[in-house]
């Protein structure tokens, strides 16, 4: 259950911060009561490995890289301790999208570049499968974009070259 405070801010049984605004495309709060864009990934989502990847997948092909980041950060938060910096690194670069999409160049930069170096941490043969030299490349060609101006951050950052596996 989550409750609105004085100030506005929701917050869950604990008393932590738990905003359940809708959302846009891009991840960003409408006001309360407003027609959502995306469907929210509740806070206590789970997911396999198989299922995230695919999930996450997916929603990068339809270029919704928040919603992708809120899948990778729920496999993240109940991955075995070793393989935690690559599913924390995936959301990141899922997040450095979501940055470059809401216009935000700089950080989205920053963000993407944390999240390869992370990720490409596993070297070629991640487990599960994953991509990681192709996600570094991808996340570390699109900071690269955006810092020289090939890229414009905005509407236009296109997150399904992000291929999560190779297969």
């Amino acid at each position: 259950m989550t409750t609105r405070t004085e100030g506005g801010r929701d917050r869950n049984e604990s008393g932590q911060a738990q905003n359940q605004r809708p959302r846009d495309r891009y991840g960003r709060p409408l006001p309360h009561g407003s027609e959502g864009e995306v469907e929210r990934v509740p806070d206590d989502a789970e997911f396999t490995v198989e299922e995230g990847l695919s999930e996450a997948q997916r929603l990068l092909d339809e270029g919704y890289a928040f919603t992708a980041h809120e899948v990778l950060e729920a496999v993240w938060k109940s991955s075995p301790e070793p393989e935690r910096e690559l599913w924390r690194g995936l959301a990141q670069t899922a997040v450095g999208v979501t940055h470059a999409q809401r216009g935000n160049r700089i950080g989205a930069a920053r963000l993407l570049r944390r999240g390869a170096d992370r990720v490409a941490g596993f070297g070629p043969v991640a487990p599960h499968g994953v991509d990681v030299m192709g996600v570094a490349a991808f996340a570390r060609g699109l900071a690269d974009d955006l810092d020289t101006g090939r890229a414009t951050s905005g509407d236009g950052i296109d997150p399904s070259g992000m291929r999560l596996r190779t297969t």
